[in-house]
Parts: structure tokens; C-alpha cells; sequence
């Protein structure tokens, strides 16, 4: 193998390890079926006034419950019987 070939295998493997690996967002599909979970809000209750919820990065991105362990894709928008008013 001549050097140009080498050089250029390597910065294609250095190119490669530097792209960040996205984390897959989970969720928690069996506490969501019990707490009856669902994407729309009950009246004016919604996960993004409730206690419970930990908001995402921006305002309408997904969040996390601590109802839901590891659930990364709870609505902000969503309901669930949990739903505990925001002090």
C-alpha cells in the first residue's frame, strides 16, 4: 500500500470516529400504558405544566417524566393520570 492511500484511509477513519453518535431516544411503553399516557392534554393539564415532568432541550421538544425511568420522548403537549400541578 503507498503512503498516499495510507494517509488518506486514515483521515477517512479519523473523519468517521469524530462524527458524535446520536443517542436513540426511549421510551418506556409499559409505565405509559398504565399511567394511560397519551400525546394530547387533558383540558388545560399537560405534562409541560405538571411537577413530573423534566422539559427537553427547547420548549416544545421532548422531555422526560419521572414516572417514565429512561422515557426520553414524553410530550410537552401529552397527559397521563400521574399529571400533578407545576408549585
Amino acid at each position: 500500500m503507498n503512503s498516499s492511500r495510507r494517509t488518506l484511509l486514515k483521515a477517512a477513519g479519523l473523519t468517521l470516529a469524530m462524527i458524535p453518535v446520536v443517542a436513540v431516544a426511549a421510551r418506556n411503553d409499559g409505565m405509559r400504558a398504565s399511567m394511560k399516557y397519551r400525546d394530547t392534554p387533558e383540558g388545560d393539564n399537560r405534562c409541560a405544566n405538571c411537577n413530573l415532568f423534566v422539559p427537553g432541550k427547547t420548549g416544545d421538544a421532548p422531555g422526560g417524566c419521572t414516572i417514565f425511568p429512561g422515557d426520553t420522548e414524553v410530550s410537552p403537549n401529552g397527559y397521563c393520570v400521574a399529571w400533578a400541578k407545576k408549585l
